[in-house]
């Protein structure tokens, strides 16, 4: 859908890059040599003799430079033209978390998710037990720009623009930055927020040569109640230099490996109902419907569940490098490398009750039936989610300043996958030859104890069945799935900047980027044929190594097996047929085919913004303009008008976007210690690759014909953004923060999985076309405060105290597109979020206490398809409490014990309706304990 013919082409932008590379630069030496102690940095003065770095505060956030405890974070944040929140190198040191996106949930507005889409999803992909992705002010992480040193890193999910976080530990990095709030020069389509990942350089060291090595060992708590070791551990450690005539090298390299293994367990009623239709109306009409004057969600109940165990490790290394070179005073070049590669092996092994026969029953009340289960089928699946995950980026530029002029090019390329290398399944049933067994007649199947916790109602039959799984008769050899996704992207900016002598106007920066990418996916699936001799039982195939003596430690007492992985595998590769081909079709031609999808995304941009200062009262207008083309590739499976398949082709489609962004910020600052800010600025989010193109499906039913395909003129979702805020800091070591925010949501699209969201059926007589659509309007408002103390003042070792607080508290509503939800809350947006924390620094002493709060969100909406929102599925709130216990030496030596949930709180509890608990899906992944010995010279 076209909407400029003003279009920036890549000759034009290539030629820009090229010159600039050849012309002027940047200022960043000054910048570094006053990071590093090198007296040289004064020699960086413009015509009036100010220190050039001081003049750059009030236009970018002191370039990217790292901060190593949390009051040179405030500083940034109070130097910072617009609204942002920063992290540490201390505080990621000082936190129990897994990775970078735990760590973001400890700044205000952070929601941090542990499920995505696609096998990301649901209580599956929660079970890991561990955060992967981040909401920032109620928008999902796809809204939101990730960033390495500046650099845009490739998205390489299958079915959303979200980037998996947790594959990066706290280790590889050094600083977080999260922009809350986007000026000109920043990438348009961030929505959300922009989160930059950064790590140091040589010259963020004040010695010439300094370097560490840290070793860990952990603990996984839930793993050792299954009677294994749950034991893991790792290495990191970094080096710099700075050397030459002059210092005006810098090398910094750093690399780290770690692993953890886990065992976690898995209540999925909620999965059951979702997948198995393990759900009834308990007041019911002879139908199965909800009888009339009951609400939906109160009359459910579960009828099935399924009950289980996610076993396996993941082991992560990387590393980062970078190069620096003072060429003289006036120009900075420097070259970063980072690289992070997780390999995730996920078993789970499911003792599944579901219904079978079910009917309804009169009751006592007359017109009102209630369910009666006939029968529990005792089944058993075994699947694995694993997953190879990298991300890589590597970047060059340079600064250089000439007279008022500075020129910062740069070209930058990452590449990203997510790839679910093998993901086998197999399973058992007791029910495969008789519907005899297991009689029930129960109108639910599951009882709650304390806290609503469900505990299924067990015949002695039941009980001695699940107690004895290798007895159940095997269905068949299993089955194999291979998906490989992933994103190459690259490109080139350059930003030019001009410093004014004199007058109200300081500068003016204008710059202009250009990127393009690629991505692939491909899934592609074998079932192997069933087993149906009578006398095979999954004993029989020799797949388990073991058992587990309870399969929910402390709640559910029934052993179950521990299946091989490797054996699984092993039998499906023995048995398995080319014919056994199935992905999502009949010939064997579009099997290969139909679900593979390929694109291209060519993002140009320009901006241009000033600085206009009239005393205290700092002004900054700016415009952008991005100009999108995407071509996608897809598979076409056609039928004939007898509704017979037909071999298949590649089609293509193209999307065009040209978005114009309009941005202004005023900062008032009447003194050094505080600054009042107000803002408003133009965002948006471009759709997935997988509502733009996806593969196309043509069926021919009665003569009527329906295509069912991706839109490529869906619109991006757009946004009107306005921020008021304050910060200020005191003189007795308080930061004090509050800010206000407002968004105002156009053409909404909602997480689909990778389904077509708002999938709407368009045409008229015997051709009908189906595709997803936008949604209608929505908004997001909300309030953040901050608040630091340390207790200076007080005398002797207590002046080591302080605390910090931050909360927001935000709502939300948008228009689905669909009717009956046009007030709906968004999905991944807690209405409530906190953190707290008490703190003791001293005599090379850190004691933090910290409790984390998020309050409950929508996951998906219309979970059951009941084409209304009372069966959305929602996330009970998350408590958790953390402790981090450190002393520093001084001969470089420093110990800390981490322990993160310490009160072994469930991770995860999802349920269908917002107030009912009645299907639930929970994960329990205890108490995690981190002890790492860090030796710096």
């Amino acid at each position: 859908m076209v909407r400029n013919n003003h279009v920036l082409t890549k000759k034009a932008l290539v030629l820009a890059v090229c010159t600039a590379f050849g012309v002027l630069g940047g200022s960043a030496f000054a910048q570094q040599a006053a990071r590093s102690g090198d007296p040289s940095a004064n020699a960086a003065t413009d015509k009036k003799g100010k220190d050039k770095s001081e003049k750059d505060k009030a236009v970018q956030m002191k370039a990217l430079s790292v901060v190593a405890n949390r009051y040179e974070a405030t500083s940034i944040r109070m130097d910072s033209v617009n609204t942002v929140d920063v992290l540490s190198a201390s505080d990621l040191q000082h936190t129990a978390v897994h990775n970078v996106a735990e760590a973001l949930g400890l700044m205000s507005g952070v929601n941090v998710t542990t499920t995505g889409t696609g096998y990301f999803g649901g209580v599956d992909g929660a079970a890991r037990g561990e955060g992967m992705f981040a909401s920032v002010r109620g928008l999902p992480s796809e809204y939101n720009v990730n960033l390495v040193n500046g650099s845009n890193v490739a998205q390489g999910m299958p079915y959303s623009r979200s980037v998996q976080l947790s594959l990066l530990p706290p280790s590889g990095l050094q600083t977080i930055v999260l922009n809350k709030t986007s000026t000109a020069d920043m990438d348009g389509d961030a929505i959300g927020g922009t989160i930059d990942f950064r790590t140091p350089s040589a010259f963020d060291f004040k010695k010439d040569f300094s370097g560490s090595v840290t070793a860990s060992g952990r603990s996984e708590s839930r793993a050792r109640d299954y009677g294994g070791s749950g034991l893991g551990g790792g290495i990191a450690g970094e080096l710099q230099s700075k050397f030459g005539a002059e210092k005006q090298f810098g090398v910094y390299v750093s690399a780290y490996y770690d692993y953890r293994n886990i065992a976690n367990s898995e209540v999925g009623a909620a999965e059951s109902a979702g997948n198995d239709g393990s759900w009834a109306f308990l007041h019911a009409t002879a139908e199965g419907d909800s009888a009339p004057g009951y609400d939906p969600q109160h009359n459910l109940t579960s009828i099935g569940t399924n009950v289980g165990i996610a076993s396996g490790f993941e082991r992560r290394y990387g590393g980062n490098m970078s190069f620096d070179w003072n060429v003289d005073p006036t120009l900075h070049a420097y070259a970063k490398l980072s690289y992070a590669y997780a390999l995730t092996e996920q078993n789970t092994t499911y003792n599944q009750l579901l219904p079978q026969d079910v009917t309804y029953v009169p009751t006592a009340t007359p017109g009102v039936y209630s369910p009666n289960i006939g029968r529990i089928a005792n089944r058993f699946w075994f699947e694995t989610n694993p997953e190879r995950a990298d991300l890589a980026t590597i970047q060059f530029g340079a600064d250089k300043t000439a007279g008022g002029w500075t020129i910062s090019p740069n070209v930058f390329w990452s590449i990203g996958r997510n790839d679910r290398p093998e993901h086998v399944e197999i399973d058992g049933r007791e029910d495969k030859y008789s519907q005899d067994n297991f009689a029930y007649n129960r109108s639910s199947l599951l009882t709650y104890g304390g806290s609503h916790f469900p505990y299924p109602a067990l015949t002695p039959a039941l009980q001695e069945s699940v107690n004895n799984i290798q007895n159940m008769w095997a269905n068949d050899y299993g089955e194999v799935t291979r998906i490989r996704s992933g994103q190459k992207r690259g490109g080139a900016k350059v930003d030019l900047r001009y410093d004014f002598e004199d007058g109200p106007v300081q500068s003016v920066k204008f710059g202009v980027k250009y990127s393009d990418s690629s991505r692939e996916f491909t899934n592609r699936d074998w079932s192997t044929g069933g087993i149906n001799d009578g006398t095979t039982t999954l004993d029989d195939l020799g797949i388990f190594k073991g058992y587990y003596n309870q399969i929910f430690p402390g709640k559910y007492a029934w052993r179950t097996p521990d299946v091989s992985r490797a054996a699984v595998a092993a039998l499906i590769d023995a048995h398995v047929q080319p014919s056994d081909l199935d992905t999502c079709s009949q010939l064997d031609f579009n099997n290969f085919n139909c679900d593979t999808m390929r694109g291209t995304e060519a993002v140009s941009a320009a901006y241009a913004m000033a600085t206009i200062e009239q005393g205290p009262l700092e002004i900054i207008p700016g415009v952008r303009f991005e100009h999108t083309s995407i071509h996608n590739t897809f598979w076409t499976t056609p039928q004939d008008a007898d509704g017979n398949e037909l071999p298949g082709h590649f089609s293509n489609n193209r999307t065009l976007y040209n978005e114009p962004l309009g941005s202004l910020f005023v900062n008032y600052r009447p003194g050094g210690n505080v600054v009042f800010r107000g803002s408003i600025w133009q965002s948006y989010t471009r759709p997935a690759f997988v509502q733009l193109g996806g593969g196309e499906q043509i069926s021919v039913s009665n003569g009527v014909t329906t295509i069912t395909r991706g839109n490529p003129d869906l619109d991006p979702i757009k946004a009107t953004n306005v921020d008021l805020g304050a910060e200020w800091t005191t003189s007795n070591g308080g930061f004090f923060s509050l800010t206000s925010y407002y968004k105002k949501l156009r053409d909404y699209i909602y997480d689909s999985g990778g389904g077509q969201a708002n999938p709407n059926t368009s045409g008229v007589g015997t051709v009908l076309t189906k595709t997803p659509t936008n949604g209608g309007d929505g908004r997001v408002y909300g309030i953040e405060a901050t608040v630091r103390q340390k207790f200076e003042n007080l005398p002797g070792a207590w002046n080591g105290l302080g605390f910090s607080v931050n909360a927001t508290k935000q709502n939300s509503r948008v228009d689905l597109g669909r009717e009956g939800f046009e007030n709906e809350r968004l999905q991944q947006a807690p209405r409530t979020m906190a953190n707290a924390e008490l703190f003791y620094e001293k005599y090379g002493f850190s004691v933090n206490l910290s409790y984390h709060y998020t309050g409950s969100f929508i996951s998906t909406y219309d979970f059951l398809n009941q084409g209304a929102p009372w069966d959305d599925l929602w996330l009970r709130p998350i408590r958790r409490v953390d402790l981090h216990v450190g002393y520093a030496m001084d001969n470089g030596l420093q110990f800390d014990l981490q322990v993160s949930n310490l009160t072994r709180q469930y991770q995860y509890w999802s349920h269908i309706g917002r107030y009912s608990l009645a299907n639930s899906d929970i994960v329990d992944a205890g108490r995690t304990a981190l002890v790492t010995v860090k030796y710096s010279f």
